[in-house]
């Protein structure tokens, strides 16, 4: 009975999803108004009235109101409202409808799966959020199919897009909300809407206009290898996600060889995170969860060569200075992830990089002769497949490892000020040297170049 009371209530969660379908007939003011109105409308429904206990779901319960109709309808009116400011032609209406639908379609339909496997495992406790790789795929799978039926639907009486970027428009918004709907433990219905949203007009004010079956060849292949290494335990569901998302942006945006060599920076990497592993444990230097990598781990990591890949596609003309800064900020990721994992095996005493005084192995900051190695190691092998796969070019292989070499060693010297003095996170460490990696490189293949 309480099964069923639960698929029931999300079913008509999943069905405000249609609201959708009227957004071409009526001024966005109007909706704007319903929208907040709602919002008021929901935040006066008690739990004691037949209303709430029809409507309400788990974390309704939980909160004591409607919440995740009021955070929805709250966002919603915000959303149109800065469209409104900006105009329709600058974040069009379609877009909207888009994160609506992947919000209560996508989402919904997810968390039906999550009931019925919630209900499997007598050992989760019902306050507790459950989600899996299962009702991921159902996200994407129904959110972007969903996401463009809305656009769709809305942009033919509003205004014309080509189908080409509507689909991509829904498949990175579908991507980016299964991705955040997996990270936030509460308020999904405030950053999966907001955040699909936002990326869908990122893209839109792109102009990206992408393959149907070229893009669809990139999401299974990206998705693929992001759900092997889930199953491999070298990556939660966020991080899986995460990488289905840089996958498809960065093959749509340069080359699949540019991903190819993404990729094998995460393989090296959780390569030697494992290698002697329970000798880093005993030394209290092990990555936690067995290794397994998260969304963090991979935003730090990546976002630099992202944006990079991103920019490679939108200003061809800077082509080469975007490809040797976007490898110099892979080979930097590669080459600190290596020396901290085979650094850490040091038998010796490290020492810190702004002193060169004996500490402690797994300080922020320290160095030894094996970690500088391996650090050369690790940029120099993307530099290697740079060479063999992008471009046989000596000077941007070079340029791509001292990138990488000298970022790698910007790190520890960020690990050391920094992020000791409690300033930045390891992962807001990994994010700036990745960028430092990234200009150098830029730099050294631009001076050779001229």
């Amino acid at each position: 009975m309480k099964l069923m009371s639960g698929y029931k209530k999300q079913c008509i969660y999943i069905l405000i999803g249609l609201v959708a379908l009227l957004f071409p007939f009526l001024k966005t003011s109007y909706f704007m108004l319903a929208f907040l109105g709602g919002a008021v409308l929901f935040s006066t429904i008690t739990p004691r009235s037949t209303i709430f206990n029809f409507l309400a779901r788990e974390s309704d319960i939980k909160a004591g109101k409607l919440l995740g109709f009021i955070q929805l309808f709250f966002i919603m009116a915000i959303l149109l409202m800065i469209s409104l400011i900006l105009g329709d032609n600058k974040l069009p209406i379609f877009i909207i409808g888009a994160a609506f639908a992947i919000t209560t379609f996508g989402d919904g339909v997810a968390d039906v799966i999550n009931i019925l496997d919630k209900e499997k495992q007598s050992n989760i406790q019902s306050n507790i959020k459950f989600y899996s790789a299962k009702s991921s795929i159902v996200f994407l799978i129904s959110g972007s199919a969903c996401a463009f039926l809305a656009g769709a639907w809305i942009s033919g009486f509003t205004l014309p897009v080509p189908y080409g970027m509507l689909f991509f428009l829904a498949v990175v918004g579908a991507i980016t909300g299964a991705l955040l709907e997996s990270i936030t433990m509460t308020d999904d219905n405030i950053v999966i809407p907001f955040g699909s949203a936002m990326v869908m007009w990122l893209f839109y004010t792109f102009g990206y206009n992408v393959d149907t079956i070229y893009l669809m060849q990139a999401l299974v292949f990206s998705f693929v290898l992001g759900y092997l290494a889930y199953r491999a335990r070298i990556a939660d569901i966020s991080a899986m996600l995460s990488a289905t998302l840089f996958g498809v942006v960065i093959i749509i945006s340069s080359d699949v060889r540019w991903f190819f060599i993404l990729l094998t920076f995460f393989f090296l990497g959780s390569l030697f995170t494992h290698y002697k592993y329970n000798y880093k444990l005993a030394q209290g230097t092990a990555e936690r969860k067995g290794g397994v990598r998260g969304y963090k781990n991979v935003f730090s990591n990546s976002l630099a060569a992202l944006s990079l890949a991103v920019a490679y596609g939108i200003f061809p003309s800077h082509g080469q200075i975007l490809m040797s800064a976007y490898l110099g900020s892979v080979a930097t990721a590669c080459g600190d992830t290596l020396a901290s994992e085979i650094g850490e095996t040091f038998r010796g005493e490290p020492r810190m990089i702004t002193t060169f005084k004996k500490v402690k192995a797994g300080t922020d900051g320290a160095i030894s002769i094996l970690g500088e190695e391996a650090a050369f190691f690790g940029s120099g092998a993307i530099a290697l497949l740079a060479y063999l796969l992008i471009q046989n070019d000596s000077g941007l292989a070079i340029a791509v490892a001292a990138g990488g070499f000298i970022g790698t060693n910007i790190d520890s010297v960020l690990g050391a000020t920094l992020q000791q003095k409690g300033h930045l996170s390891n992962n807001g460490v990994n994010l700036l040297a990745t960028i430092s990696g990234a200009i150098i490189s830029g730099i050294l293949y631009y001076s050779m170049g001229s």
